[in-house]
């Protein structure tokens, strides 16, 4: 009895101890914001991420809306933004429309944009026109991470998956470390398109934006990084940070500089 008392007794503080780690966070003090530790420096570019959950009996004529007025907005040159890309999701939520777009001088070019449309007749009516087929709608401002490819024009057919992560908050840090190792991974295919963090709308969100030739290709290059030594490491450290997570099968519109 006297042992195994003495026994419970001097391992009740290993186990408190372990107990405490379960709740309580080390975390090493922060030394800058998350947009100055993660993002490229070399450029200042935001983008905006913008999802419109369109009426189904609507979604032709706002493609087609879409299709119409949007490249006169890239293409003007009075303009400082770019459409990155502009989907419509195949798999996920249904009748849904999704624009990413980029702003070269970040938040004075955004807000000079804004100034210009609001300027602007034909995309006044755009817009009311447009409300009218909306059932919802929401965006984002992002920056793009330092360790990602830059988002470039693509040649096509291809498809595109959105996946989305909700972080627990103070863990963006840690996944912006686990992922600039893990990229490294996915890179044999040009299957990596972009990777983005959240800076106004819902925080603490990441997003990485991948093409495929199809979805059986995208099976094969997925299924393949497990082959490779290390990659298994990393998925295991980064899904605790995960809240939630989705994920978008999307297909270009005719006038997305991505195809």
């Amino acid at each position: 009895l006297i042992c195994r008392g003495l026994g419970s007794s001097a391992s009740r503080p290993r186990e408190d101890s372990w107990l405490k780690s379960l709740f309580v966070r080390k975390v090493d003090p922060r030394k800058d914001a998350h947009s100055n530790l993660l993002a490229k420096r070399e450029t200042s570019s935001l983008y905006k991420l913008q999802i419109h959950n369109v009426k189904p009996e609507c979604l032709d004529a706002y493609n087609k809306l879409c299709q119409e007025v949007l490249p006169k907005i890239h293409e003007e040159k009075h303009y400082p933004c770019a459409l990155v890309g502009t989907w419509n999701t195949w798999y996920g939520e249904q009748d849904q429309a999704v624009h990413l777009w980029r702003y070269e001088g970040g938040y004075p070019a955004l807000n000079e944009v804004m100034n210009k449309l609001r300027q602007n007749k034909e995309f006044t009516e755009f817009r009311k026109e447009r409300g009218n087929m909306l059932l919802s709608r929401k965006n984002q401002l992002l920056l793009e991470f330092s360790f990602w490819n830059e988002p470039i024009p693509r040649e096509g057919p291809n498809i595109y998956e959105l996946r989305s992560y909700q972080l627990r908050p103070g863990t963006m840090i840690e996944w912006g470390n686990y992922w600039a190792r893990a990229i490294r991974f996915r890179q044999d295919n040009n299957e990596a398109v972009g990777g983005f963090f959240s800076q106004i709308g819902q925080l603490y969100m990441v997003h990485h934006l991948w093409a495929y030739k199809d979805l059986q290709t995208r099976e094969d290059i997925r299924n393949a990084a497990w082959n490779k030594p290390g990659w298994d490491e990393l998925v295991y450290y980064t899904v605790p940070l995960i809240q939630e997570m989705e994920s978008r099968i999307m297909i270009p519109l005719k006038i997305s500089p991505l195809q």
